[in-house]
């Protein structure tokens, strides 16, 4: 089996079960390192800034990644053509990825500089937020090489090979010739989901089961009466 292959079809599977049954597993044996391991406790400062910008970037981001990769092509294919598609996610994800790189470096700074944080971190913080650091570095340097094939072709072969990736019929011959940029990116991300149940990324997790806490129906509390002695 080529490099090739096993990158882009024999990996994604193995980044997927990690990251299911690891997370299963770490819910199920580590109830107690389930958390983000918030420092806002330590030192404010530049948290609330670079936090919201952060998460509000990597939020559109994964939304905007899952809902373009994964929709089938003849569900859109009437209402936006694939030029017009690509366009739209180099604009909306090229913003949307600068924010997330202001707020992540911000993060990064913040921990290395802050001598108190920094003792208190694990070594897998740091690692974590460094590697969200360089994917969306090659995320943003994916857009100068998608305005070379601005008709969307590339977009279609990448959106077939995740959509066969889901649907457990893999096929990465159309991605032999895809720009570096590409695959590092897609290679480093399937990485990330292996390294999910590790790190503190599972904090993600709580944050989709909270929608759940929101919808739950109200706890019907009863008062308890108390039989006083009679005088």
């Amino acid at each position: 089996m080529s490099l090739h292959n096993f990158l882009f079809v024999v990996y994604p599977y193995i980044c997927l079960s990690v990251f299911l049954m690891g997370s299963l597993a770490r819910f199920d044996r580590d109830q107690y390192t389930w958390k983000s391991d918030s420092s806002q406790m330590l030192r404010k400062g530049s948290l609330g800034w670079a936090s919201n910008m952060f998460h509000a970037g990597i939020l559109f981001l994964f939304m905007g990644h899952t809902v373009g990769m994964l929709t089938p092509h003849a569900l859109y294919e009437h209402f936006i053509s694939p030029a017009n598609k690509q366009m739209l996610a180099m604009v909306a994800g090229g913003i949307a990825g600068v924010i997330c790189f202001i707020g992540l470096t911000g993060l990064i700074v913040r921990r290395m500089s802050d001598p108190r944080i920094r003792l208190t971190s694990h070594r897998t913080d740091l690692a974590i937020l460094l590697i969200l650091w360089v994917q969306l570095s090659l995320g943003l340097l994916t857009l100068p090489a998608s305005m070379s094939h601005a008709d969307g072709s590339v977009m279609l072969q990448l959106s077939d090979w995740a959509q066969r990736i889901v649907t457990f019929n893999p096929d990465a011959a159309g991605l032999v010739n895809l720009h570096w940029t590409y695959k590092v990116h897609m290679v480093l991300g399937m990485t990330i989901f292996f390294l999910f149940p590790f790190s503190r990324l599972v904090h993600v997790w709580s944050g989709l089961a909270s929608i759940g806490y929101v919808l739950r129906p109200y706890q019907v509390v009863r008062s308890r009466r108390m039989n006083l002695p009679q005088r």
